[in-house]
C-alpha cells in the first residue's frame, strides 16, 4: 500500500519559481538561471534538462 512521506521531508512539490533554464548554444546542454538577478547558477554536464525548472525561449 502506497505511504504518503512525512511532511517537513525536503522534497519538491510541483515547479520551482525563482529559477528558469536555458540551452546554452555553445555546449548544447541547459543552464539554470536565477530570475531575480539573471544570474547563472548551474550547468548540466550531459543534454537532459533540469527538473522542475521552466524554459526559456
Amino acid at each position: 500500500m502506497a505511504v504518503n512521506k512525512p511532511k517537513g521531508d525536503n522534497a519538491r512539490r510541483g515547479t520551482v519559481k525563482k529559477r528558469t533554464q536555458l540551452k546554452n548554444p555553445l555546449t548544447k546542454t541547459p543552464t539554470k538561471r536565477n530570475k531575480k538577478g539573471g544570474q547563472f547558477m548551474a550547468v548540466k554536464q550531459t543534454a537532459m534538462k533540469f527538473k522542475g525548472v521552466r524554459r526559456e525561449k
